[in-house]
């Protein structure tokens, strides 16, 4: 069970490791946002080469859209010298122009790095069972992807409001899966789990604190929209079901982060990730 988090997701793939080492393969793959990413590619193949792969496309910083690209970048304006317009000079490219943009960075190149990278094109082809969620807009509920081309439902599991236009499929429109459900314990105990290993990305181990500033605030409230249901979730756990929550070994876990093409960075959640879940995985071997 992979949950939301960003550029954290780095964090998911030590996890991933610690548990294809202690010999853990998955029967079902459950995910959300980042952990739709990673999720998909360790079920279309759950092995130590296809987990390589994914490291490697994290180490390049590939895996997600640089902010500072999406920012629209200004233009300069010389004195007495008009603003350059459009050579057709069209209503029609006039009017594209005027169209509000809702989001900061195009799905096309996600979108395609999902489909580049995955080796198959159908949910159902994956060689284990895979399901990822997202929001659907019209209709304000929870939606899960369980068969159908892979990278669309993925890319709508991952297209955050703001950054990401919503995704279009069978006429309806997605957002990002974590505003349904950041870390879905529940949707793997209804597919018939008993066994489930919860790989967060380390913000449920850190407590909130009140915010300081009025920036904050949004990214505190939206927080505790994501978190609540896990924690209850967890909290009520029927009896029969074994959950392990791997921990992330990290120090922090910033609800917005702009450090993706720090390879250190990413690097360390790996490591520090790999280092804390092999060493609690081994703790529950020897009991």
């Amino acid at each position: 069970m992979l949950g939301g988090g960003g550029v954290l997701g780095a964090t998911q793939i030590g996890m991933l490791r610690a548990l294809l080492e202690h010999d853990i393969r998955p029967d079902l793959v459950v995910g959300t946002s980042i952990g739709a990413v990673n999720g998909a590619a360790i079920a279309a193949e759950p092995t130590e080469a296809a987990l390589e792969r994914l490291t490697e496309l994290w180490s390049s910083m590939s895996v997600l859209p640089s902010l500072q690209d999406a920012l629209p970048r200004p233009r300069l304006r010389v004195p007495g010298r008009r603003p350059e317009s459009d050579s057709s000079g069209s209503s029609e490219s006039r009017s594209r122009r005027r169209v509000p943009r809702t989001h900061l960075s195009p799905a096309g190149p996600f979108l395609r790095l999902i489909r580049d990278n995955l080796p198959v094109a159908n949910i159902e082809d994956m060689q284990v069972p895979f399901q990822c969620v997202a929001a659907n807009l019209e209709r304000s509920v929870a939606h899960w992807f369980s068969e159908g081309p892979a990278a669309p439902a993925i890319m709508a599991s991952c297209a955050v409001p703001g950054l990401f236009p919503p995704i279009e499929i069978d006429g309806s429109h997605y957002w990002d899966g974590g505003l349904v459900h950041s870390i879905p314990v529940s949707r793997a105990i209804a597919l018939g789990a008993t066994r489930i290993y919860v790989m967060h990305v380390g913000r449920v181990e850190q407590q909130l604190r009140l915010p300081r500033w009025p920036w904050e605030v949004a990214s505190v409230t939206f927080e505790i929209a994501r978190r609540h249901r896990y924690v209850e979730e967890m909290a009520n756990i029927p009896p029969g079901i074994e959950v392990h929550e791997l921990p992330s070994g990290a120090e922090d876990a910033p609800m917005v982060s702009l450090l993706h093409r720090n390879p250190a960075y990413i690097t360390g959640r790996i490591a520090a990730a790999y280092a804390s879940s092999n060493a609690y995985l081994a703790s529950a071997d020897a009991s």
